[in-house]
């Protein structure tokens, strides 16, 4: 084997090196491309579920305060009710006592008679006073 046969050998042992490196840098890069890929993937996807879940606690959160105001304006509105329902049976009760008074007072003084004609009220009413 010459000095000439070597160097070739040599050249051709150097351009199978180098693609063989080439080669494996490549494929390194692709694995390393593909790891990154799935990273991203899954950090997109975690995002997504934090985002969900975010969104349902704001829901959630809403929805307990959009029924704590209804309740209250029930309470609010019950209280209402109740304050006037009392009110009118406390007005009904003093007209009650006033009327018993009243007719406690002229139980048999008062006799009259009425009678309705055609579009006149005729009115007859004795009081005895004793």
């Amino acid at each position: 084997m010459g000095p000439r046969n070597k160097n070739q050998l040599e050249k051709a042992a150097i351009k199978i090196q180098s693609w063989w490196r080439g080669n494996m840098v490549r494929r390194t890069l692709l694995h390393a491309a593909l790891r990154a890929w799935v990273i991203q993937c899954w950090w997109r996807s975690m995002q997504a579920k934090m985002l969900e879940q975010r969104r349902r606690l704001a829901l959630r959160l809403y929805t307990c305060q959009e029924w704590a105001v209804v309740k209250v304006q029930a309470q609010v509105r019950m209280w209402q009710a109740r304050r006037r329902f009392l009110q009118a049976r406390q007005a009904a009760c003093i007209i009650q006592s006033h009327w018993r008074w009243h007719a406690s007072q002229t139980r048999g003084l008062i006799r009259g008679r009425y009678e309705v004609r055609a579009s006149r009220l005729e009115l007859d009413i004795e009081i005895l006073m004793t």
